[in-house]
């Protein structure tokens, strides 16, 4: 089995803006995801708002920047992420396609194989 990385981009302002009966529903899809992946789900959290992320990269100077927030301006921030084990491609495609995100207007599901060095 492989295993796969979903990682689940949208628009904080968009989540920030649900009603209580919004996140209820959103969460009820989650568990409904979990339920039909059951142990295929390796690990799976939500993150913190992309405005708190801190970036560290190379400074043209060769030491180390730090900076407050993500790396790239952009509308979509990464919300939380699923490590998941399945036999191929169509597999993951079929439990990505429960999570809400995919159908929100301002979010999406991206897919990436984990590399086995081993």
């Amino acid at each position: 089995m492989a295993k796969y990385m979903l990682l689940i981009f949208g628009d904080p302002k968009q989540w920030d803006a649900m009603t209580p009966e919004e996140w209820r529903a959103h969460d009820a899809a989650h568990a409904a995801f979990n339920a039909a992946a059951g142990s295929r789900v390796l690990r799976g959290e939500q993150l913190e708002s992309p405005p708190v992320a801190t970036t560290l990269r190379a400074g043209s100077d060769g030491g180390l920047v730090l900076t407050d927030g993500p790396f790239l301006e952009t509308k979509e921030g990464l919300g939380g992420y699923y490590l998941i084990q399945a036999d191929d491609l169509d597999e993951v495609t079929k439990l990505a396609a429960l999570l809400p995100e995919v159908r929100a207007a301002h979010s999406a599901v991206e897919i990436r194989p984990v590399v086995d060095h081993g």
